[in-house]
């Protein structure tokens, strides 16, 4: 039987399972997705029960798989979602989405009290984004639901909620903790004083380190079950752990995220107002990030794109590169398109598509979505010098959106890996003893290198 890490993998879409060898070599894969379901105000949310069961049935069909012997497990998922548990360790609310609005009289409350906004944003890395600051999810409760409040045992970040499921044992750690919550100071190293003065940190478990990982019989079976890792700070490790010269990391999904673990200082004000947060590496330090609502964005234009061209919804995956369409359209450009969920200055006050040919108007849809992406690298590059600049997920296959990059980014050396194995490699490497060379993303993670194209 092979000795193999197991690893679930959870975004807001995709739920992945995979298997590695001593190698981190992928040997086993399945997904699955979730059709969402509403929460008590009807807005849409993880359906956390059907989660659960897929879990559990999933990791015991291959526990009793005779050709693999699963040795250790642990688990990745996306940020800024609490499970709220009562104190027989059951789940008191539906896993609240981070895209809900909250009440902006909330917001300025508790601003007002916890203030100046700048000066929190700086101290915390977490810009105001209302539920996407976990740690406002447990003040919103506690302000506006204070019956259900009460109720609340624990609170347990995704990813430690998950390892919950396993191991009956509720933890806290530290990059699910650094995550745009709003719940740490770092320049204390520690909870912000907000959380003390409202009580909230009674609700949250003793902080581990995200490589502990607890020995177990799970099944009959003697497993090392870990604690569970933010998905951006997992997609992060393997590089962190393996490149010797300083990098720029773009995990692209849903959320763009150009991830700068380099850089020494507390975010400024400057930074804050440019939409940058930090993340948190597995040794509690500061990670400079930049976010783009990039993959969500793509999506909904695309649709409608697909639509007004009356193409098949995936017809977008077939488009390549092209130079003589990329040329023609930058001779005379105008921005063109409105977007729905971000906001920027170029944008125009309606979107206009004035091309005969899908393939057209999908060029200068992913020539604006990059040059969007480039400022975002700048703005997580800051003041470091740094040239060289990893791609991975799911835009890292998108041919449109990686000649662009490297076009627009010429002064860096751009490289592209593996876009399904970012955040399940790193919750693997979180739990292993394994020292990484420099040879280990060429090897595990389909390196490669991108030359930029000659412009006319």
């Amino acid at each position: 039987m092979k000795k193999v890490t197991a690893v679930f993998d959870i975004g807001k879409t995709n739920k992945k399972f995979f298997l590695f060898d001593a190698d981190f070599q992928e040997i086993y894969r399945e997904y699955t997705r979730f059709e969402l379901i509403e929460d008590e105000d009807g807005y849409p949310t993880e359906d956390l029960a059907s989660l659960q069961i897929w879990l559990k049935e999933v990791f015991d069909r291959i526990l009793h798989a005779e050709e693999y012997n699963i040795i250790a497990i642990n688990f990745s998922t996306y940020g800024a979602s609490f499970v709220h548990l009562d104190e027989n360790g059951e789940v008191v609310t539906p896993l609240y989405n981070y895209t809900k609005t909250l009440d902006q009289s909330l917001i300025t409350e508790f601003y007002d009290t916890y203030g100046p906004e700048i000066e929190f944003s700086t101290a915390t890395g977490s810009s105001n984004s209302g539920m996407l600051n976990s740690g406002m999810q447990l003040y919103w409760l506690k302000h506006t639901q204070p019956k259900v409040y009460q109720k609340i045992a624990l609170s347990l970040h995704l990813p430690q909620y998950i390892s919950y499921i396993f191991t009956g044992i509720p933890l806290s750690e530290y990059t699910s903790i650094g995550c745009h919550t709003g719940l740490w100071d770092y320049s204390k190293k520690d909870y912000h004083s907000w959380v003390y003065q409202e009580g909230i940190h009674t609700k949250l478990p003793p902080i581990v380190s995200t490589e502990t990982s607890i020995n177990m019989n799970y099944n009959g079976k003697r497993i090392k079950i870990g604690v569970g890792i933010h998905d951006s700070s997992a997609a992060l490790l393997p590089y962190v752990r393996s490149v010797k010269e300083k990098f720029i990391l773009v995990s692209t999904g849903t959320w763009s995220i150009a991830l700068n673990p380099f850089s020494e200082q507390l975010l400024s004000n400057e930074d804050i107002e440019k939409n940058c947060i930090n993340y948190m590496r597995i040794n509690g330090k500061p990670v400079k990030s930049s976010r783009l609502f990039l993959g969500n964005e793509y999506s909904l234009q695309v649709k409608e794109l697909s639509d007004k061209f009356e193409v098949d919804k995936d017809y977008h995956k077939t488009v390549m590169f092209n130079y003589d369409t990329f040329f023609d359209i930058i001779k005379d450009f105008n921005y063109s398109f409105k977007w729905k969920s971000i906001v920027h200055e170029n944008m125009p006050k309606e979107t206009t598509v004035s091309y005969d040919k899908f393939e057209h108007a999908y060029h200068h849809l992913m020539i604006e979505l990059v040059l969007l992406q480039v400022e975002s690298i700048k703005i997580a590059t800051g003041d470091d010098t740094i040239e060289k600049l990893f791609i991975d997920g799911g835009f890292s296959d998108n041919d449109v959106y990686i000649k662009l990059v490297s076009h627009y980014l010429r002064n860096m050396v751009l490289r592209t890996t593996d876009s399904s194995l970012g955040s399940a490699m790193g919750a693997a490497i979180a739990i292993s003893d394994t020292k990484l060379n420099s040879k280990f993303l060429k090897k595990n993670y389909s390196l490669k290198k991108h030359i930029p194209f000659i412009s006319k």
